[in-house]
Parts: C-alpha cells; structure tokens; sequence
C-alpha cells in the first residue's frame, strides 16, 4: 500500500474536502482519502491499480491540483 499527502492551495473547507474525497474514492484502488482544510491538504492511500499520476490528474480536472 502507498501513502501519500498531498499539498493544494486551493483546499479552503470541509465542502472541497468532500469533494476530493467523493471523487477519488471512485478511483480503484483507493483505501482512505482524509483532507485538511486548516493545512490544504489531503492524504491519500492506494494500492494498484490506482496510481500517483491518477490521483493528481483527478485532482487537476477537479480543480484542487497538488503543488510539487
């Protein structure tokens, strides 16, 4: 299993936490997705067939892209 906590400046409530949350969860592979507005941030864990480069291209076209 992956994890990982990913950074975006575009987090600002609970509402986009949902949001991100809703629409990785759709992802296979997916396991927990838990979202911080305080910090922007989101921490993600995955095995296969999920992927980082998945994650952050369904972050971009969401509108939350992650920075790094």
């Amino acid at each position: 299993m992956e994890r990982k906590t990913f950074s975006s400046p575009t987090i600002s409530c609970g509402h986009c936490v949902m949001t991100i949350t809703r629409e990785l969860r759709e992802l296979k592979g997916i396991h927990k997705v838990e979202g911080n507005p305080q910090f922007k941030t989101v921490e993600v864990e995955w095995d296969p067939p999920a992927t980082e480069a998945q994650i952050r291209a369904t972050l971009n076209d969401i509108n939350f892209p992650a920075a790094g």
